[in-house]
C-alpha cells in the first residue's frame, strides 16, 4: 500500500481529528489515497461513542467525547498516536481482521525493542504481562478508517490514574520506558511503526 505519512510531531486533539476527517473526504474522493497521521496530543481524556462517563474518576484535563470504539482513554506528550485513514472496503479488510492487524502492528513495535507482547482474548490493545502499554479505537464510515492506535512510549502514567482505562476496572498501564528503564526516542519508534505498517498493510 503506497501510503502518505503526516506527521504532525505535537498538536491538540480537536485539531487533529479535523485533519483525519478532510483526509477521509479525500479518501473517498480519491480511493488510491491512503494516510497515516502520526502525533502527540496535549492532554487529554477521550470518550468513545458508548463510554461511561463514570470512568473519569477526576477532571484533571480537557474531556471530548468521539465517535470511536472503546471507552475513555487518555492521551498525551510522550505517546505515539497514529491514526490509518485507509480505505477498509477497496481492500476487502473486515472491521476485525482490521483490528488484528493493528494489534499484530503494535506487538511487532514492541519485539523490535525486546518486550514481549501478549493480545487478550476478551479486551482490545496491546498488553505486557497484566500490564496495558497499548490502546486500540476505531471508528469506520464508509468504508474508511478513522481514530486508530496509541502506544506508550515515554507516558506519564499517573493521568491513567484519573479515569478507569478502556473502562476495565482494576487495569494497570505501562509504558515501554518504564519496561526498558530508558527514555526511547520517539523518532525511532515513528520509523519502526512506518516500516512494519508498510508490511502488514
Amino acid at each position: 500500500m503506497l501510503i502518505q505519512i503526516q506527521d504532525l510531531k505535537r498538536k491538540n486533539f480537536l485539531d487533529t481529528l479535523r485533519m483525519q476527517e478532510r483526509l477521509r473526504n479525500r479518501v473517498l474522493k480519491n480511493r488510491s489515497d491512503n494516510y497515516l497521521i502520526l502525533v502527540e496530543h496535549d492532554h487529554v481524556y477521550t470518550l468513545g461513542k458508548n463510554a461511561d462517563s463514570n470512568n473519569i474518576l477526576n477532571n484533571s484535563c480537557e474531556i471530548i467525547q468521539t465517535q470511536r470504539g472503546g471507552d475513555v482513554t487518555y492521551h498525551g506528550p510522550g505517546q505515539l498516536v497514529a491514526y490509518p485513514i485507509i480505505n477498509l472496503k477497496q481492500r476487502k479488510i473486515g472491521v476485525k481482521k482490521y483490528i488484528s492487524m493493528i494489534e499484530k502492528l503494535i506487538s511487532n513495535i514492541l519485539i523490535d525493542y525486546g518486550l514481549e507482547p501478549q493480545i487478550p482474548i476478551k479486551d482490545t490493545g496491546v498488553w505486557i504481562e497484566d500490564q496495558k502499554i497499548a490502546s486500540i479505537g476505531i471508528h469506520v464510515t464508509r468504508g474508511v478508517t478513522l481514530h486508530g492506535l496509541a502506544i506508550n512510549v515515554n507516558t506519564d502514567l499517573s493521568y491513567f490514574d484519573n479515569i478507569i482505562s478502556c473502562g476495565i476496572k482494576g487495569v494497570k498501564m505501562t509504558s515501554m520506558d518504564k519496561e526498558l528503564g530508558k527514555k526511547i526516542r520517539m523518532n525511532d519508534i515513528k520509523k519502526s511503526l512506518i516500516t512494519h505498517f508498510n508490511r502488514i498493510f
